[in-house]
């Protein structure tokens, strides 16, 4: 008696693939991954800055001072104080930040990450 259908296991090359695969995508979480949690530190900084003793009272460096300080506190590499725009119209503190992550990914590759934020904060 035979069977019309034999049962095939996975081939080396398709093995091959799916190991590079998994490889190619397991190298991308590895480099992306620490732009993504430090852009999280950065609105967690920005965000506990809402409600803030004496914001209202501060000038624009001011503030982008305690920004840094919250920031190397939290080690936030890589960003720099004078991408975050500050305006102040009585108690209200408009801060606004545009930056980018440049990642080396392989060879001449690199990964661009473009992050923008917007907070209208309160001081009391």
């Amino acid at each position: 008696m035979t069977t019309p259908f034999h049962q095939r296991g996975a081939s080396t090359v398709g093995i091959l693939i799916a190991v590079l695969f998994f490889g190619s995508l397991l190298t991308l979480v590895i480099k992306l991954g620490p732009a993504y949690l430090d852009d999280y530190t950065v609105q967690e900084a920005l965000q506990g800055l809402d409600g803030e003793e004496g914001l209202s009272n501060m000038t624009p460096a001011d503030v982008r001072r305690l920004v840094t300080k919250r920031l190397s506190v939290n080690n936030v590499d890589g960003f720099n104080a004078k991408d975050i725009e500050i305006e102040k119209d009585g108690d209200l503190v408009t801060i606004s930040l545009d930056y980018e992550v440049r990642t080396h990914l392989v060879s001449n590759v690199d990964a661009v990450i473009n992050f923008s934020h917007f907070y209208e904060l309160r001081g009391q």
